[in-house]
């Protein structure tokens, strides 16, 4: 893949080897497709086997676009023992942790079983997915933080695993993605948000996933760019849903991740929100608030892919609108698209805004020391 990148003419913020870093958005991958087999049932192994390609592999490989292929990483993150991007935690180590500093990394794992119409064998995935990501990644590594991944679309199931895994401090928040059988405010997705809730875990919303319908509302896309661009739809779609059909409502203390769909669309979505509201709200009397004040509070904004307008002063008044403590910086690795931390953030930002978009943030809202 040939990508060209537009060249800032403005100078990055300064980042010094001291600066810790919080990688919000790590995708960790299996180094062979059996690799989950020690954490899955014999009868999954076995239907595994049989059935793998169509009822597991072609069910994930839905969207034209799966990014979760090869050729959608950096090429220079194969690990030198063998082995797709992002599968190797020493090589992870040496060339994303320890360069960067980066003191807190959070996995999110992508083709997970997430989404499968088989409920019992999405829920079996995702238990397992769950394992893997302490006895591979975090137990090895302090600085890397699991994300409960969970079959989302049986809803009882989903707040189970989470109830499951609640108080163990390999995890950090609950994992969903922006492209579901239904949008995420419907109610079967309510015991999810309950159950984290209750656990005092964010739920961070994903870009991807398949839901057996297509990135936008008028059709099919023809080409890659269109389904990158689509996933801020996702999102919008996803957060609209949620204001709306009383999530934050009903959840006051529920906390919301919306990851690697950018955020400069968020004030936008806000004020059409509200004033559709204003006109409107006799039909979602459970919606007791302008749209926007659940927003701000309720929702955090992983920063990749990173806005990048032709003048700072815009990326700026972003960034102001939605808080300065509301960004969680990420880098996506180990994919193409991967935001280098010391070029992301122009110059002129004060240090404390600094310090609180490269970790303060991600250390409050996770609740680590």
């Amino acid at each position: 893949m040939n990508i060209q990148f537009r060249e800032s003419s403005e100078a990055a913020s300064p980042l010094t080897a001291k600066t810790a870093i919080a990688d919000c958005d790590i995708h960790p991958a299996r180094a062979t497709r059996t690799e989950l087999y020690p954490y899955l049932a014999k009868r999954w192994q076995h239907h595994l086997d049989i059935y793998g390609v169509h009822a597991y592999q072609g069910m994930m490989e839905g969207p034209p676009y799966p990014k979760a292929q090869p050729n959608a990483s950096r090429r220079d993150a194969y690990p030198p023992e063998g082995g797709p991007q992002g599968s190797s935690l020493s090589f992870m180590q040496k060339q994303l942790l320890d360069p960067n500093n980066v003191q807190l990394g959070v996995l999110n794992p992508l083709n997970t079983g997430q989404g499968i119409r088989n409920h019992e064998l999405s829920a079996a995935l995702c238990s397992a997915i769950n394992d893997w990501q302490i006895d591979k990644w975090t137990s090895k590594d302090k600085r890397l933080k699991a994300s409960i991944v969970v079959g989302n679309e049986d809803g009882l199931s989903a707040a189970a695993e989470i109830r499951e895994r609640a108080g163990d401090k390999n995890f950090v928040q609950v994992l969903l993605l922006s492209r579901n059988v239904e949008p995420l405010g419907q109610r079967r997705y309510w015991p999810i948000y309950q159950a984290a809730e209750e656990a005092g875990l964010p739920v961070g919303v994903h870009a991807f996933g398949f839901g057996g319908n297509p990135i936008t509302p008028s059709g099919w896309p023809s080409y890659y760019i269109e389904e990158m661009v689509g996933h801020s739809q996702c999102q919008q779609s996803a957060l609209a849903s949620l204001v709306l059909e009383g999530v934050f409502a009903r959840f006051p203390k529920l906390k919301m991740v919306m990851i690697e769909a950018g955020f400069g669309w968020a004030p936008s979505l806000a004020w059409r929100l509200d004033k559709a509201w204003q006109r409107l709200r006799s039909e979602v009397p459970h919606v007791k608030r302008p749209p926007s004040e659940y927003i701000r509070e309720q929702v955090w904004w992983t920063t990749q892919p990173m806005e990048d307008p032709e003048r700072r002063e815009d990326l700026f008044d972003v960034i102001n609108w939605i808080g300065w403590d509301r960004l969680l910086f990420a880098t996506d690795y180990p994919h193409w698209d991967y935001d280098e931390p010391s070029r992301v953030l122009p110059a002129g930002v004060s240090e404390t805004n600094r310090e609180a978009f490269y970790f303060g943030n991600a250390r409050k809202l996770y609740g680590l020391a």
